[in-house]
């Protein structure tokens, strides 16, 4: 690919001591720099965001020595909040980013440079209250990795790729895995040397399963540090979080331990039902931030019409977006997740006695290159008349073929636990957060899995599960949806709420009685899910 003159101009400069630094002070001094690196949401804000926290800060005598990680510039914005709101309680904060505008495109040195400078002059305003350090300028050129962490980043270099290509099946000789692997183990040079000489008594790190913040999760593990993850959901004014552990593996264990032994309320019931039945019309509902259908429901006998379908029973598959972050590292018996759907759809072609309807993941009109529908198209050109793929444009309602189905086969997707609720057997093939709950089949091995579904399809109507597995299903639901959870004041898809939500109402009385938890839980106190249930069966957080 040609290189412009401008690019090659930048490459010299950039090679240049200085260069960019003063470029930026003489020309854009103050200012975001030309390329998509930018604190725009937060920039208004900040100065008064920073005289409240000084403020109210706390003397805390549990105060610790964070170390929170961010990289890209939407996710350094979002970091500096939360450090803010930490350096409120009274921690001492170092905030580590790295001035990166995306994680898929290669930038000059020039422009990085520069956008070094600007991140700088941003968070200086943060002092003394945060530590701000950049990884682009801190960098150890002799550090020696452990094996351990190299092959962390190796891992996580796969999982990057997977999830930048949306696809599954791996070259480590494609330009994207070659990127991502020099991009994180510059990295995990840089933060492991880092952290070894100035060990915190935690590190914070949103996501912990990709990209640098994947990288710094598993030093962290390695080096024996304490160390929280956190992602937000489609919830406005809430965010999950994970102890010691990657939250994109949603582990709900110690939640469902607690609450499986709370019976739902009438008052939590209808709550649950009333987020399903929104979901089922194509409307929002509490806090919920999108719509999960196209459409709504049509009803059964409009799609048996549309999609030819006859008496025979149905089984019902829908599938994850390939390469999403739900998905990547949850095998169970398969390979990959593409595996598992092939050797589905096989098993299928003779069964001629079920029809079987391949529900491709809506979200997949946004994947950049590849889709489920392609990969089924390569590996089974011909498909027989009893199996229906449903492609992620076709504006049919999810929940109309769940209406329809017999059979649920799942991966990780969700609507696996919704198929649960309306008391049809479900097979998980991942390792999905309410797989073993008590109220689906979940098979370790492709001969269980086989053996499974020849039973269950021997007389699908007698495996309709139980009204007390459909009880379970529908208390894990609220569960996850109303307490997994926290309170969080600034959500990253809502970056223009920090006037919103400013550190002085988060640190007031109320506010603390909301998010006080939230910000301990961070730090390292374990959540306790006995009262964060005791508080959802008499209270409905609004945020």
């Amino acid at each position: 690919m040609a290189v412009s003159q401008n690019e090659l101009f930048k490459k010299i400069l950039g090679g240049i001591p200085y260069t960019a630094e003063l470029y930026w002070l003489i020309r854009q001094k103050d200012q975001p720099t030309k390329t998509r690196f930018s604190f725009k949401y937060l920039q208004e804000y900040l100065p008064q965001m920073v005289t409240q926290a000084k403020h109210l800060q706390r003397n805390n005598p549990k105060s610790k020595n964070v170390f929170l990680f961010a990289s890209l510039h939407y996710w350094i914005e979002q970091a500096t909040a939360t450090a803010l709101g930490l350096a409120t309680e009274g921690h001492k904060v170092t905030l580590g980013y790295l001035p990166y505008f995306d994680w898929f495109t290669e930038q000059n040195r020039f422009d990085l440079r520069r956008q070094n400078s600007y991140a700088r002059a941003f968070l200086k305003q943060t002092e003394p209250l945060i530590q701000p350090i950049s990884f682009l300028s801190h960098r150890s050129q002799f550090t020696i990795l452990p094996e351990e962490i190299k092959d962390a980043v190796t891992e996580v270099t796969v999982y990057d790729t997977q999830y930048t290509l949306q696809l599954e099946d791996i070259d480590a000789n494609h330009e994207v895995y070659k990127f991502r692997y020099d991009r994180n183990m510059d990295s995990a040079t840089a933060v492991f040397a880092y952290l070894k000489a100035n060990r915190p008594d935690v590190v914070i790190v949103p996501n912990g399963t990709i990209l640098e913040f994947g990288v710094v999760y598993r030093i962290a593990k390695y080096l024996n540090i304490p160390v929280t993850t956190y992602e937000f959901n489609d919830q406005r004014g809430f965010f999950w979080i994970g102890q010691d552990e990657q939250i994109m593996r949603q582990n709900t264990d110690k939640m469902w331990e607690v609450g499986r032994h709370h019976a739902l309320t009438a008052e939590q019931e209808k709550r649950i039902q009333n987020l399903f039945q929104t979901r089922r019309q194509a409307k929002v509902v509490d806090s919920f931030t999108r719509t999960w259908q196209a459409k709504p429901t049509q009803g059964c006998d409009a799609v048996r019409k549309k999609l030819n379908l006859d008496d025979r029973p149905i089984v019902l598959l829908p599938t994850n977006v390939l390469g999403d972050s739900l998905t990547l590292g949850r095998q169970v018996f398969s390979k990959t997740m593409a595996e598992w759907v092939v050797r589905t759809v096989q098993y299928f072609f003779g069964r001629p006695d079920i029809q079987l309807i391949i529900r491709i993941h809506p979200g997949e009109i946004l994947t950049r290159q590849y889709s489920m529908v392609d990969l089924l198209h390569e590996a089974l050109p011909e498909l027989p008349e009893n199996i229906h793929i449903i492609g992620p444009r076709e504006e049919i309602n999810s929940y109309d073929l769940v209406d329809l189905a017999s059979l649920g086969l799942v991966y990780t997707t969700t609507i696996g636990l919704e198929m649960a609720l309306k008391g049809i057997p479900v097979v998980v093939a991942g390792q999905t957060h309410y797989r073993a709950r008590g109220f689906t089949y979940d098979p370790d091995s492709w001969v269980e899995y086989f053996k499974i579904l020849g039973l269950i399809l021997t007389k699908p109507g007698s495996f309709r599960l139980t009204k007390e597995k459909i009880k379970k299903a529908w208390q894990y639901s609220y569960l996850f949806f109303y307490v997994f959870p926290q309170p969080y004041p600034w959500h990253i898809k809502a970056r223009g709420n920090y006037s919103d939500v400013p550190i002085k109402k988060v640190f007031n009385t109320e506010g603390r009685k909301l998010y006080g938890d939230t910000f301990r839980y961070l730090v390292g106190e374990p959540i306790n899910w006995k009262k964060k249930i005791g508080i959802n069966s008499k209270q409905k957080y609004e945020i």
